[in-house]
C-alpha cells in the first residue's frame, strides 16, 4: 500500500519590503542592549573625542557610558531637581547641563563637582549647547530668555529677550562663533536665529507648531527643524527658504540626527518610530521601532551605534556588527565532514546472500492530514477552520478545501452544519473570498453552502446577516470590476489614438482589394 501523501500548501508570493542597501546597512545592528534609567531619557550627546563616550541625561542625573559599556563610567548626580541637556565640549573634557533650579552646571568629565554654576535665569534651563570657540556657553530658559556665559569669568555676556514662551530647543554653529539658533513652544512657533552679542533677531522662521528640535547640517547651509508631526528642512542660505516639509510621523516628532556622513536624516516621535530619510531626495530609506515613545535619539561616529531614550526610562542600545558577524550564515556554523567520510564504503559490494534491512521513516502528518487519511472529511475542515489557523495561516485551509474538492468530498465536507458551524464557515468566505489567490478555491466552496442550505434561510439571524454581507460585498466586488473594465477601456483608447499612424509601403497594389492592377482585370475578362 503507498504512504499517504499530505496534503500541499501552496505557498504563495509575499509583499515584504524591497531589500535595498539602506536596508541592508540599518540592519546590520546586534540584538538592542536595554538599560533602565530613573526616569524619561530626555537628552543623550556623544562626545566628539575617542573613545566617544555618551552622557545620558534623565531625571535629576547624568550618566556618562562608554561605548560597550552596559554600566555608567561617570555620574553627575548633584542636581537639586531635574536635569536637562547634558552636552559635552568639542575636546570632550568638559559638559554641561541645565536643570529644572535655573542653574547652569559646568562638569569637568573626570571630576565629580561642578566646576563653575551660572545663575541667572529665574526658571527650568533647558537648552544648553558650548560655542565653536569653546569658551562661551548658550542657555535657553523657560523664562524666555536665551543667555550667553564666558566659561572662564563666569559672567553673563548677553541676554535675549525676544521670545514669548518657552525656550525648550537650540543649537550652536560649529563654523561661527556669533552664530546660535533656538526654538520655542509657542503654537505657531518660529525657530528665531540669533547673533551673538546683536539685540535682534537676523532671521525668523516659521515651523507652524511648537518646535521640539534643531539640527544643522555639517556645511550650515541647511537647518532641520521638528515640531508637531513635520519635520522641516530650511535653506539658510536664501534667507531661511522652506526646502521640504516631511510629514511621516503621526505623532509629535522629539528628536533629530545626522548620520555620520551627513547623507541621512534619523528623526524620532512619541510614535515609538524612527525614520531615516535620504537627504537628497528626503524619502524614508528605513524605519526602527521601539517599544515606547521616544524623546532622545542619537548616532555614534560612523554609526557604531544607536542609542534612543524612551519615556517609560529606558535606554535603548544598539551596536552594528562587525564583519565577521555580519556575514549571513543560516543557522549554526557546522563542521564539515572529513575526507573519510565520504570515501567510506566506495569500493564496497554486496554479497549474493547479504540482506538490505531499510530504517522506515517515520511521517510527521498534520491534524487535518490524520482525519483526512482516516477519511474523516467534516472533521478534516473543522481542523482547517480552528480560529489560529484560518486567522493566521488561511492558505491552510484553503489547501484543505482544495483536497476536499479534488477528493470529490467538499460537499460532504460543507453539509450537515449546525448554526456555529455554518457561521464559522461564512465568515472565513467573508474575509477570503475576495483575495486574488483564494479566490478560484472558494468561489466553489460559497456555491455548493449556498446550494446546500439555501432552504434553512431565515431559520437563523446570524446565518442570514452573514449572507446578506456577503452579497453586498460580492455586488461591490462586481462593481469594482465593471468600473475597472471601463477605465481599462478607456486606457486603451488613449493609448492607441496617441499612437503615430504609420502608412505601410504597398507599390502597385489595389488599396481595395490588395491585387495588382494586372490581375483585377484579368479576373474582369474571365468574369
Amino acid at each position: 500500500m503507498a504512504s499517504y501523501k499530505p496534503t500541499k500548501i501552496t505557498v504563495y508570493p509575499k509583499l515584504g519590503e524591497k531589500v535595498t542597501q539602506d536596508t541592508v546597512y540599518w540592519k546590520n545592528y546586534k540584538a538592542p542592549i536595554q538599560i533602565k534609567e530613573f526616569g524619561a531619557v530626555t537628552n543623550i550627546n556623544f562626545s566628539p573625542v575617542a573613545p566617544h563616550n555618551f552622557a545620558v541625561t534623565a531625571f535629576t542625573r547624568i550618566h556618562i557610558y562608554g561605548p560597550f559599556s552596559h554600566e555608567p563610567v561617570k555620574s553627575f548626580t548633584r542636581f537639586k531637581d531635574t536635569a536637562y541637556c547634558g552636552r559635552f565640549r568639542s575636546d570632550g573634557q568638559l559638559l554641561v547641563a541645565g536643570c529644572e533650579d535655573s542653574v547652569v552646571r559646568l562638569f569637568d568629565v573626570n571630576g565629580k563637582v561642578a566646576l563653575r554654576m551660572y545663575k541667572g535665569h529665574t526658571k527650568a534651563v533647558h537648552v544648553t549647547d558650548f560655542t565653536s570657540d569653546s569658551y562661551q556657553i548658550l542657555t535657553g530658559s523657560d523664562d524666555y530668555s536665551c543667555r550667553l556665559w564666558d566659561i572662564p569669568n563666569a559672567t553673563e555676556l548677553n541676554a535675549y529677550q525676544e521670545h514669548t514662551d518657552y525656550i525648550r530647543c537650540g543649537v550652536t554653529s560649529k563654523l561661527n562663533t556669533n552664530l546660535f539658533i533656538t526654538g520655542k513652544m509657542e503654537t505657531a512657533a518660529p525657530p528665531p536665529l540669533f547673533y551673538a552679542y546683536v539685540l535682534i533677531s537676523v532671521m525668523t522662521l516659521d515651523h507652524g507648531q511648537p518646535v521640539e528640535s534643531l539640527l544643522l547640517y555639517p556645511s550650515e547651509g541647511l537647518l532641520v527643524s521638528a515640531g508637531g508631526r513635520f519635520v522641516k528642512v530650511w535653506d539658510l542660505l536664501k534667507k531661511g527658504q522652506p526646502l521640504v516639509s516631511l510629514k511621516n510621523h503621526h505623532k509629535t516628532v522629539t528628536c533629530l540626527c545626522l548620520s555620520s556622513n551627513g547623507e541621512r536624516l534619523l528623526s524620532g516621535s512619541l510614535d515609538r518610530h524612527v525614520k531615516v530619510y535620504n537627504t537628497t531626495s528626503y524619502k524614508v530609506v528605513h524605519n526602527f521601532d521601539y517599544a515606547a515613545s521616544i524623546l532622545s535619539l542619537a548616532l555614534a561616529p560612523n554609526d557604531e551605534s544607536i542609542v534612543v531614550g524612551m519615556t517609560n526610562g529606558i535606554l535603548n542600545l544598539k551596536h552594528r556588527k562587525n564583519a565577521e558577524e555580519s556575514k549571513e550564515i543560516s543557522g549554526q556554523q557546522r563542521r564539515r565532514p572529513s575526507y573519510r567520510v565520504f570515501v567510506k564504503g566506495k569500493n564496497y559490494f554486496p554479497k549474493q546472500d547479504d540482506y538490505l534491512v531499510s530504517k522506515p521513516v517515520k511521517q510527521h502528518l498534520a491534524k487535518y492530514d490524520k482525519q483526512l487519511k482516516k477519511f474523516n472529511v467534516s472533521k478534516a475542515l473543522d481542523t482547517a477552520l480552528e480560529a489560529w489557523t484560518r486567522l493566521k495561516k488561511p492558505e491552510i485551509t484553503v489547501a484543505v478545501i482544495k483536497e476536499l474538492d479534488r477528493r470529490g468530498t467538499l460537499k460532504n465536507a460543507l453539509a450537515g452544519r449546525d448554526e456555529q458551524g455554518l457561521s464559522r464557515l461564512l465568515y472565513f468566505l467573508i474575509g477570503n473570498l475576495f483575495d486574488p489567490r483564494f479566490a478560484p478555491v472558494l468561489v466553489t466552496a460559497a456555491e455548493m453552502i449556498l446550494d446546500i442550505y439555501q432552504s434553512v434561510i431565515g431559520q437563523s439571524s446570524v446565518v442570514d446577516r452573514q449572507l446578506l454581507r456577503l452579497q453586498e460585498m460580492l455586488e461591490r466586488e462586481i462593481d469594482y470590476q465593471q468600473e475597472l473594465l471601463e477605465v481599462l477601456g478607456m486606457l486603451d483608447t488613449v493609448f492607441a489614438s496617441s499612437l503615430p499612424r504609420k502608412e505601410v509601403p504597398c507599390s502597385a497594389i489595389s488599396k481595395s482589394n490588395g491585387l495588382t492592377q494586372g490581375e483585377g482585370r484579368l479576373q474582369l475578362q474571365a468574369t
